[in-house]
C-alpha cells in the first residue's frame, strides 16, 4: 500500500512539473512574437523647427514627410513628427528648439537658417540635418561642406545667383539698373546679395540695396525702389517670402519685373527665376534624416548641394508687363502662371 501511495505522489508531481512547464513555455512563445514586433515597430522621433510659413518653406517640409514615408518611417507606425513653427518671430526659435530636444527627438531638422542656427545652440549631440540653409559654412553651422565635423549636416538651397541676375538682363535687356530687395537680419541674404552684386556690376548694371528690417517696410521700400530701379532681384530671403504678394502688388503698380531665386515666388508672380524645386530640397532633406535614422553619421555626411537651377518663368506676368520671352529661352524652360495684380 505504501508503494502505491508513494507511486501516486510521484505521479502527481510528474503531471504538476509538466503543467509548470508548458504553461511557462507558452508564456514564452507568446511573449517571443510580441518582443519582436516591439523591436520591428520602434517608434523614432524626428523633430521639425520651421521658421515661418511659406509655400516655400511649407514645400521643403512636406518632401521631408514624403522622403521619410518612402524610406519606409510612417507616422502613427514607426515615426513620431514634432513640428514647431517660429512664424518668423526670432524670439520663439531658442524655446522651441529646447521643446523638441526635451521631446527626445533622434534627429531635428531646421528649416531655414534661422531655424537651423537655434538648433545649433541648443544641442551638440542629437544630429540636425539643416533644409534650406543657403551658406551653412558663412552661417557657422557646419566646418567643411565636405566633412562637416560635428553633429550637423544637411542640404544647401544655394541658388546661382550670377545666373539669376544674367536672366534677368536677358528677359530685360534695356535695364540699366537692378535694385536687391532684402532683409537686413537674414545672413543667407546678405550672401546672395553679395554674390549677385558681383554678377550685375559685370554685367554693367547699377546696383541699389533695400535691406528692410521687418515686413512693416516692404510697402513703402518697393513703392520707393520702382521708381528708381528696372528690375528688382529677390533673393532667398523668408522675410520677403513671406510677404511676396505684398511686394509683386506694389510693383505690378509700376510694372517693374521681379527676378527671383525661388520657384514659388515665380508662381506668386514674379517673372523669373533659374532656381531650385523647394520640394525637392525637401526630398533630399528627408533622405539624409532617413540615412541617420539609420546610422549614418552627421559628422562625416557632405552636405548635399545641388550642380544645376531650372529656369522657371511666368507666363502670365510677362503677359502682363510686355515682356517677350526669348524662344529658346521658352523651349528649355518651365512655365507657370500667375495672378497680375
Amino acid at each position: 500500500m505504501k508503494n502505491k501511495g508513494l507511486i501516486a505522489t510521484l505521479a502527481v508531481v510528474v503531471v504538476v512539473l509538466i503543467g509548470v512547464f508548458a504553461y511557462q513555455s507558452g508564456r514564452q512563445s507568446a511573449s517571443q512574437p510580441a518582443e519582436e514586433t516591439a523591436v520591428q515597430e520602434e517608434v523614432k522621433t524626428v523633430g521639425i523647427l520651421q521658421f515661418v510659413s511659406h509655400p516655400a518653406l511649407d514645400a521643403i517640409r512636406e518632401g521631408v514627410e514624403d522622403a521619410l514615408e518612402e524610406a519606409g518611417f510612417e507616422k502613427g507606425k514607426n515615426l513620431n513628427i514634432e513640428f514647431q513653427n517660429g512664424q518668423a518671430d526670432q524670439s520663439k526659435l531658442a524655446t522651441m528648439s529646447e521643446q523638441l530636444v526635451n521631446k527626445q527627438s533622434d534627429v531635428i531638422v531646421g528649416i531655414a537658417t534661422p531655424a537651423a542656427q537655434a538648433l545649433a545652440n541648443t544641442t551638440k549631440d542629437i544630429p540636425i540635418v539643416l533644409g534650406a540653409v543657403t551658406d551653412p559654412v558663412g552661417a557657422n553651422l557646419v566646418a567643411d561642406l565636405d566633412n562637416p565635423g560635428g553633429n550637423i549636416t544637411g542640404v544647401s538651397d544655394k541658388a546661382p545667383a550670377d545666373e539669376q541676375i544674367r536672366l534677368g538682363k536677358e528677359l530685360i535687356p534695356d535695364a540699366t539698373t537692378v535694385g536687391m530687395l532684402y532683409s537686413s537680419t537674414e545672413d543667407n541674404s546678405k550672401y546672395q546679395v553679395a554674390e549677385a552684386t558681383k554678377a550685375a556690376e559685370e554685367l554693367g548694371l547699377e546696383v541699389k540695396t533695400y535691406p528692410i528690417p521687418s515686413t512693416t517696410e516692404i510697402t513703402q521700400t518697393v513703392q520707393v525702389m520702382s521708381d528708381l530701379v528696372d528690375f528688382i532681384y529677390i533673393p532667398l530671403d523668408n522675410t520677403i517670402a513671406n510677404a511676396m504678394p505684398t511686394v509683386v502688388g506694389e510693383a505690378n503698380k509700376k510694372k517693374v519685373p521681379i527676378i527671383t531665386s525661388v520657384d514659388t515666388m515665380v508662381e506668386q508672380g514674379g517673372l523669373a527665376t533659374i532656381g531650385i524645386d523647394q520640394y525637392t530640397i525637401g526630398k533630399e532633406t528627408g533622405k539624409m534624416v532617413a540615412e541617420i535614422l539609420n546610422g549614418a553619421d552627421p559628422a562625416t555626411t557632405p552636405v548635399y548641394t545641388f550642380k544645376e537651377g531650372e529656369v522657371i518663368l511666368n507666363q502670365d506676368q510677362a503677359d502682363f508687363l510686355g515682356i517677350e520671352i526669348p524662344q529658346e529661352l521658352y523651349d528649355r524652360a518651365t512655365i507657370v502662371g500667375g495672378e497680375e495684380e
